[in-house]
């Protein structure tokens, strides 16, 4: 698959969201659940990120990475929508953008375990956050399906970059990711 195909993929899949842009046309919560991670910033760059990760990892940890943050945010999420707040939930979703970021720059490739670990963390954090933000008068199934299936098409659009690029381009995934850190940072510092 091609770079410029991928990119085609990705906006055709992002493109039923912007039919329900307006609010009351989505009672069953899906297109916000959508919206959700593809709106805003932090989540953007680090659900990209994992997707990038996992790239760069062998065996695995290239599945297992994105499974375990789908499946820890969904949980998340649940614990979102019975109101339960993290303390520092906001300072931690901006952490996990630098450091995914920084993971990605340095083409890290810790044990599976301690990288499942810190994917569920990164995870859980926005998991909450997700179901904190379930908009008024929407379903919360409807909600929490949109955004787990933006959060995988994320990942997957992340992970077929790297796949796709020829390996001469690692580096650019390399400076993608420096990129993403230093959005985290910003993000930490405002």
């Amino acid at each position: 698959m091609t770079l410029r195909k991928a990119l085609y993929a990705l906006a055709l899949f992002l493109t039923p969201a912007l039919a329900f842009a307006h609010p009351g046309h989505d009672a069953s919560g899906l297109a916000a659940g959508i919206a959700h991670p593809i709106t805003g910033l932090d989540h953007l760059l680090a659900m990209l990120a994992v997707g990038l990760w996992a790239a760069q990892q062998q065996g695995a940890a290239r599945w297992a990475l994105p499974l375990t943050f789908v499946g820890t945010m969904l949980l998340g999420g649940l614990l979102g929508f019975e109101g339960l707040e993290l303390p520092f939930m906001e300072t931690g979703i901006a952490a996990s953008v630098l450091a995914l970021g920084l993971l990605v720059a340095v083409a890290v490739r810790p044990p599976v375990s301690v990288a499942v670990g810190l994917t569920a963390l990164f995870a859980l954090a926005h998991g909450v956050a997700h179901g904190l933000e379930l908009p008024e008068l929407s379903s919360p199934w409807g909600y929490a399906a949109g955004f787990v299936a933006a959060t995988a098409a994320l990942h997957a659009a992340g992970y077929g970059l790297v796949r796709a690029l020829p390996q001469a381009a690692a580096p650019l995934v390399r400076i993608a990711g420096g990129a993403s850190a230093l959005a985290g940072a910003w993000l930490l510092a405002g």
